[in-house]
């Protein structure tokens, strides 16, 4: 029998997970969550996804809308086996209780904290730690794509320290409450929340990161720099890049010199919703000098972490074990290279 999976808050993340989830043949969505009738809701019903009202007392906006409306959140988890929560950042925490008292297993997004969970996940590095637990947190995409690049590099590698600055959109590009922006405008604290969210998946890599807000929508860019205890060559380092599942590597030389040009090939390769659930490095902007190597990546903030909440459900139900074979099963399902 497939997994019966609940999507609480389809919105940006919510909806990507909900068709992740329609793409598999071991799970199934049976509702999803709005708690006002917006485009997306009625996208939901005509999709086919069962719809209910996040909270008790939408109900009657959303039936006057000419919402169909199955019933509340409580409703939608007697169906559920587990809910991937979607809900605004620090929500997450409210509804705990929520999934607890339903008896239902629960995923969380980045924007809650490590604390709430039994684990934060990431597929390629910590699959394992999630195998069969209840609560799990699928770290944000700038640490999903982190993890992505340098996990890889911390497990072939002896790496001494690691320094990274994250360029960070401003809004995803439906958000226009946030914007227009024109300005540039830096966390000031130091580590920014990116590096110890790094290390609730790799606890022992040394990182310390900064971040810096911009004037984009499309994507984060991330400039990286690793120090090895002793450096390997750039080959090296792009060889095991290379065979990295969800990493993607570009070259500035044939094209892609900046987000734009990145997010028009996930258009030109027919991805849905222009969707890259790759983390794109650009292979001649990484460099060795010394003992450090220096490399730059792009974060479609949108996508990035999508499968990675699809491999966490089948930790949790140790539907795979192997999260290689996860990952692998996944990315056929979504159409990834």
């Amino acid at each position: 029998m497939p997994v019966k999976v609940a999507i609480n808050g389809y919105g940006t993340i919510g909806k990507r997970v909900a068709d992740a989830v329609s793409a598999q043949d071991d799970m199934v969505v049976v509702g999803v969550t709005k708690t006002r009738p917006t485009y997306e809701a009625f996208h939901a019903i005509k999709k086919g996804y069962p719809f209910y009202a996040a909270l008790t007392e939408k109900i009657a906006d959303l039936k006057k809308a000419g919402l169909e409306v199955q019933g509340d959140l409580k409703d939608l988890l007697r169906e559920a086996d587990v809910v991937v929560d979607c809900s605004p950042g620090k929500v997450g925490k409210e509804n705990l209780e929520k999934y607890r008292r339903a008896g239902v297993k629960a995923i969380f997004q980045g924007g809650e904290k490590h604390e709430l969970v039994e684990a934060s996940f990431n597929s390629l590095a910590n699959y394992h730690e999630s195998l069969g637990k209840d609560y799990v947190r699928v770290v944000s995409c700038n640490t999903t794509g982190l993890c992505r690049t340098l996990y890889p590099l911390y497990r072939d590698f002896e790496i001494e320290e690691v320094n990274a600055v994250m360029v960070r959109r401003s809004a995803d590009p439906r958000d226009s409450k946030r914007g227009p922006i024109n300005a540039i405008e830096p966390v000031l604290k130091v580590p920014s929340h990116h590096g110890p969210d790094v290390n609730t998946i790799i606890p022992d890599l040394p990182i310390n990161t900064m971040a810096v807000k911009v004037p984009t929508t499309l994507m984060h860019l991330h400039c990286v720099v690793v120090k090895f205890k002793k450096a390997p060559g750039v080959e090296d380092v792009l060889k095991v890049w290379r065979k990295t599942p969800r990493v993607r590597l570009v070259r500035g030389e044939r094209g892609f010199k900046s987000t734009a040009q990145i997010m028009e090939f996930a258009r030109d390769d027919g991805r849905l919703r222009s969707d890259l659930y790759e983390i794109v490095v650009w292979e001649d902007g990484t460099h060795i000098k010394g003992d450090n190597l220096y490399y730059s990546q792009a974060i479609h903030q949108e996508a990035d972490v999508v499968p990675e909440n699809i491999d966490a459900i089948r930790a949790m139900f140790k539907l795979e074990t192997d999260n290689m074979k996860s990952i692998e099963k996944t990315n056929k399902a979504l159409g990834i290279e």
